[in-house]
């Protein structure tokens, strides 16, 4: 099990979508937000994701193939 941070940048075409929820179905993730903005244009979140390496590996393949911005957070 890895449990990890990231910075997640959404473009403005998906500001609106449950993509949060809709990782946590579609991996075997935990996923924990840890801090987020949102407004009308621009949205990031700080999420943290617990999960098997190659599943945690997956869920942020999938966000990148969807254009957001995955940046991982160390420590």
């Amino acid at each position: 099990m890895t449990d990890l941070r990231f910075h997640l940048t959404f473009p403005e075409h998906l500001i609106d979508e449950p993509v949060v929820y809709e990782l946590g179905r579609r991996f075997d993730v935990v996923t924990n937000i840890r801090g987020a903005n949102v407004d009308e244009q621009y949205a990031w979140v700080i999420l943290e994701m617990r999960g098997e390496p190659d599943e945690v590996d997956r869920a942020v393949a999938w966000l990148a193939d969807r254009g957001i911005t995955v940046e991982r957070i160390e420590g």
